[in-house]
């Protein structure tokens, strides 16, 4: 792993909406671009570290503060009032309008070669939407809610899924769904619960973590180069 820098940059979406966005360069050539939609708690340390983690692979990656669109600088941790707080700021913003917000920042990477999406929670059904009604070259979902509900729709690139075999609100049923309609994308399951991948909440599980890691960047490497 490399080294990085990190800064926070202004974006505006089609429709004029202005956004912060966290970006973290790689110190020598990206080799690909790439937007990390965030969970329901904001472009928080966790997310930033995230953005940290593939700028050190060698992409160039942004977070998109997507509850500016509520509010600038939503930050959150993960106590219930937190959880609570973030469903409820997610409830508020269309599925377009956090898309239009990552096609902004698609944009903004899309200099440094290839330019994929990879997402958590919240932001796992967004790159889901994004996979299907933007133009990424690749997309990585963890655990999205909602992918079940949108599966139907038929993506623009490659994708991959992770999904935990214990989330209480994602049940297994949903997910092998998912996986029957789209037979031709990558879907692999964990034995750990939602949220695996954050080492600051209690679902954290780190072997699954460090697998689904594993495969998402091969899998970037492969799509994006």
């Amino acid at each position: 792993m490399g080294d990085y820098s990190a800064e926070t940059v202004k974006l505006t979406a089609d429709d004029g909406h202005s956004f912060d966005a966290y970006v973290a360069r790689p110190s020598d050539q990206p080799r690909a671009g790439l937007v990390v939609i965030q969970e329901i708690f904001g472009v928080n340390v966790h997310i930033r570290g995230v953005a940290d983690s593939f700028a050190a692979e060698g992409c160039l990656a942004i977070a998109p503060a997507l509850f500016d669109r509520i509010e600038p600088g939503i930050e959150l941790g993960y106590a219930p009032d937190d959880v609570a707080r973030g469903r409820a700021l997610k409830d508020e913003i269309a599925w377009d309008r956090a898309l239009a917000d990552i096609a902004a920042a698609l944009g903004f990477v899309a200099g440094a070669g290839k330019a994929g999406v990879v997402g958590y929670c919240w932001g796992g059904s967004l790159a889901w939407l994004a996979a299907t009604r933007l133009k990424p070259a690749a997309a990585v979902c963890y655990y999205g809610g909602a992918i079940y509900e949108h599966r139907d729709e038929q993506p623009n690139c490659p994708v991959m899924f992770h999904f935990g075999e214990q989330d209480a609100g994602i049940p297994m049923d949903q997910v092998k769904a998912v996986g029957e309609t789209h037979p031709e994308e990558e879907l692999y399951t964990y034995p750990a619960g939602h949220g695996f991948n954050c080492d600051m909440r209690g679902s954290y599980h780190a072997e699954s973590a460090a697998l689904a890691r594993e495969r998402t960047l091969t899998f970037l490497k492969r799509t994006l180069g």
